[in-house]
């Protein structure tokens, strides 16, 4: 990603340090209780709240009571792939609409491929619904897909937009799919990480200044502005494999929209953790 500095006066104590998220990445209206100002700030990274897509609970609260009722995490995942399959009539598409023998046929596109196709490639067409999906529910702009997102008239916006208006076209509630996603994510954090509300998150990056740098500090010290989107390991030696550095953050928990073992058998891949963007202090280090 092309980089993008940002004057910044820094105070004397590095933890004191407040960057607002320049404008020119957010949009004003989003689906979340929190604004994209306030929910991609650095002081969000630091004091986080819980985060949640307006009405994603209320409609579904019946799913979530009996899961509180399984102690199995396997179990509860198996309810609520079940559950997506009945609500949304994954098995019977005639039942949403769809038309045997239609030009396009999208029946089999539902978040399980989605989240398949983010695994396969970011820059895809898949990651293309899920970074849209986070500008509509989060407010949160893309700033790289296959190609660096500065500007909306460019021709790498324009191919990434009909990437992503490719990938919902035809489908069933795709984004509404996506929420479920994200809400029972972090469901299933909380009875992970009853008392947490970061979680210790690494990346390997070749480049140490591949990111917009808002503010740099001593001893590897950054504040960058992450894509809207962002895979991330738990696996700090993983993370090695994929860089000649390591960044190093601290993400609040409520930004995690998928994690790998959150659906065990369905995702394959390395221990990747699906995280929601903004601006971040991190650490660059080595190995």
């Amino acid at each position: 990603m092309r980089q993008n500095r940002l004057d910044c006066r820094l105070p004397d104590n590095w933890d004191e340090l407040d960057v607002a998220l320049p404008v020119h990445v957010q949009q004003r209206f989003n689906r979340c209780n929190l604004t994209a100002d306030v929910l991609g700030s650095l002081g969000y990274q630091k004091h986080p709240v819980p985060l949640e897509i307006v009405g994603s609970h209320e409609l579904h609260k019946r799913l979530f009571a009996r899961l509180d009722e399984i102690k199995g995490r396997k179990k509860r995942a198996e309810l609520f792939q079940d559950y997506m399959t009945v609500h949304f009539t994954l098995e019977r598409p005639e039942e949403a609409g769809y038309t045997p023998g239609s030009r396009f046929q999208r029946i089999k596109t539902d978040y399980r491929r989605i989240l398949r196709g983010w695994l396969f490639n970011p820059d895809g067409q898949e990651a293309a619904v899920i970074k849209g999906w986070v500008v509509s529910r989060f407010g949160l702009l893309p700033r790289w897909h296959d190609g660096v997102l500065d500007d909306c008239h460019s021709e790498a916006y324009a191919k990434y937009l009909q990437m992503q208006a490719n990938g919902l076209y035809n489908t069933n509630a795709l984004e509404s799919q996506l929420d479920m996603v994200y809400a029972y994510c972090q469901y299933e954090l909380r009875r992970r990480f009853p008392s947490q509300v970061h979680w210790m998150l690494y990346r390997g990056v070749n480049q140490v200044d591949q990111y917009e740098v808002l503010a740099k500090g001593k001893k590897g010290r950054r504040v960058v502005l992450l894509n809207n989107l962002s895979s991330f390991t738990e696996d700090r030696e993983r993370a090695d494999e994929f860089g000649d550095y390591i960044m190093e953050v601290e993400i609040p928990i409520y930004k995690v929209f998928c994690y790998n073992a959150l659906f065990p058998g369905l995702l394959k891949g390395e221990e990747e953790v699906m995280v929601v963007g903004g601006l971040a202090d991190v650490k660059i280090c080595t190995m």
